[in-house]
């Protein structure tokens, strides 16, 4: 009777154990569930926003954006207002785009982005140009004359390190580059004082559009590179002669690597859409001198190149086919665009320096 008793205990209780083990094993895959399933909601999410930020921002209208400017500010349009204003709000639109400056993201979707970072250096390159040529040249009448000191302050804060997160972050060192400009840009606009100038000569804006033209140079080359292409070495090493009393030229092989193809086609996006609006603003303030030069054509086709490398890419992906391939090779389309932009620029120069 006791051994009845004792085997019905025993099954009674491994039932129970049976019955606390399934509830268990429940909870324990109800909690995966539930942490796997917010997980793909975080990675949807963030796949979300990630292309919502990826969008370029759209061309603005550069005059007038200034002129509602100098009105909100109860400003004076003077010569070279426009040119300021319009850097000032190529600037912005870093730091202001939707997800701001991503560049320096630590953290997901910034951080998985690679598109718009590239973007944004194009951008930054020509933001950094500008600055510098108002500092060196636009605000000095000659070169022994004294430089500007708001602008000798921001052009090295637009030439901080773009992908700083801390200590200061490139954010904060760009808006004091951008506050600069505002007050270099206050001082020129009241007629009152007369520590601020912007001088609008051929040889200065000459100077500025030499510097355009090498960023082009160097894009198109980079562009075209995306397929591979030979170069030929411009040095000749300890002047050495081939066979037929020649010198001698090295042939390398050049190749964008396939991770970096989609990189520099975005930035060559971001220096054309900066390059633009610049432009756009120089045919404004430099009208005068464009006329007697008879150069206001030139820099109209200048723009129209560079407007038509801001054209909506309806490819998911950046493809890198052959020239006469199946495939396109958006690279190869977009440094025809930038090399005749180029070649508009270099006419342009001579038409400033001898037209």
């Amino acid at each position: 009777m006791l051994d009845w008793k004792n085997r019905a205990t025993t099954v009674r209780d491994s039932a129970d154990n049976s019955v606390d083990n399934m509830s268990s094993h429940r909870g324990g895959g109800w909690l995966g569930r539930v942490l796997g399933g917010l997980l793909v909601i975080y990675l949807l999410l963030t796949l979300v926003v990630g292309w919502y930020w990826s969008q370029e921002p759209e061309l603005f209208p550069v005059q007038e954006r200034a002129q509602a400017a100098a009105q909100k500010a109860q400003r004076q349009m003077v010569n070279g207002y426009t040119t300021v204003e319009t850097l000032k709000q190529v600037a912005s639109t870093l730091l202001d785009k939707p997800g701001g400056y991503l560049s320096n993201d630590l953290a997901p979707p910034g951080l998985w982005l690679d598109n718009m970072p590239s973007w944004e250096y194009g951008v930054l390159v020509q933001v950094r140009d500008l600055a510098r040529a108002m500092r060196k040249d636009f605000a000095r009448s000659q070169s022994q004359s004294t430089e500007d000191p708001d602008l000798a302050k921001a052009e090295p804060r637009f030439n901080f390190d773009n992908k700083s997160w801390a200590l200061p972050a490139s954010e904060s060192e760009y808006r004091e580059g951008i506050k600069l400009l505002d007050r270099y840009l206050k001082r020129l606009a009241d007629p009152s004082q007369r520590n601020a100038q912007f001088y609008t000569r051929a040889d200065n804006l000459n100077n500025w559009l030499g510097d355009a033209a090498t960023r082009l140079g160097s894009l198109s080359q980079r562009l075209s590179a995306s397929v591979g292409q030979v170069r030929l070495s411009d040095g000749v090493k300890d002047a050495a002669l081939d066979a037929d009393g020649l010198p001698q030229v090295n042939e390398g092989n050049y190749e964008t690597p396939w991770l970096q193809i989609d990189n520099v086609f975005y930035e060559a996006r971001g220096q054309a859409w900066a390059l633009s609006h610049l432009l756009r603003a120089i045919e404004v303030d430099f009208a005068d001198v464009l006329a007697k030069k008879n150069a206001a054509v030139s820099v109209r086709q200048i723009i129209r190149e560079l407007e038509a490398a801001q054209e909506t890419l309806w490819s998911p992906v950046i493809l890198n086919g052959s020239g006469y391939g199946l495939l396109a090779n958006h690279s190869l389309v977009m440094a025809n665009y930038i090399s005749r932009a180029n070649a508009a620029i270099i006419d342009l120069r001579t038409l400033l320096s001898q037209g």
